[in-house]
């Protein structure tokens, strides 16, 4: 039988309603920071014969230099070390919201210096499935 309503619980006040199938069931959770954003981190892994693997992660970052979409974008061009020339990003609606997604993430602004970061493993999981656990996340008691 198939899971279709694997939760993914509650990360610094944002519900991810949904883990697809497939990514792996060890989950670990982190806080970091880097020029000036706070991040708060959880990553499904699964086991390989070298070791470990992430499926997915989900960032919630906080900021106050995350004022805008493109503030946001330049940001995490920084921060994943992306050619801001190469780097082909397409836009989809999240809430009242625009976000912008590739095949292996997807970025949004959930509020004043509040966004969202989900990165997959393209080899694991679809752009299908990225956009549905994307739009799955939302404010805590939504």
């Amino acid at each position: 039988m198939t899971d279709v309503t694997r939760d993914g619980g509650v990360l610094d006040g944002f519900h991810i309603g949904y883990v697809p199938d497939g990514v792996g069931d060890e989950v670990s959770d982190f806080a970091s920071e880097w020029e000036d954003v706070h991040f708060a981190t959880r990553v499904w892994e699964r086991q390989t014969p070298d070791g470990y693997r992430a499926d997915l992660r989900v960032h919630v970052l906080r900021g106050a230099r995350l004022a805008d979409l493109a503030g946001l974008r330049d940001f995490l061009t920084e921060y994943h070390e992306r050619d801001p020339d190469e780097w082909q990003l397409t836009e989809f609606q999240h809430g009242d919201g625009s976000g912008m997604m590739s095949d292996a993430q997807a970025f949004w602004l959930a509020g004043p210096a509040v966004a969202v970061n989900v990165l997959i493993d393209p080899e694991q999981v679809d752009r299908e499935a990225l956009l549905a656990v994307a739009r799955a996340i939302v404010p805590q008691g939504e």
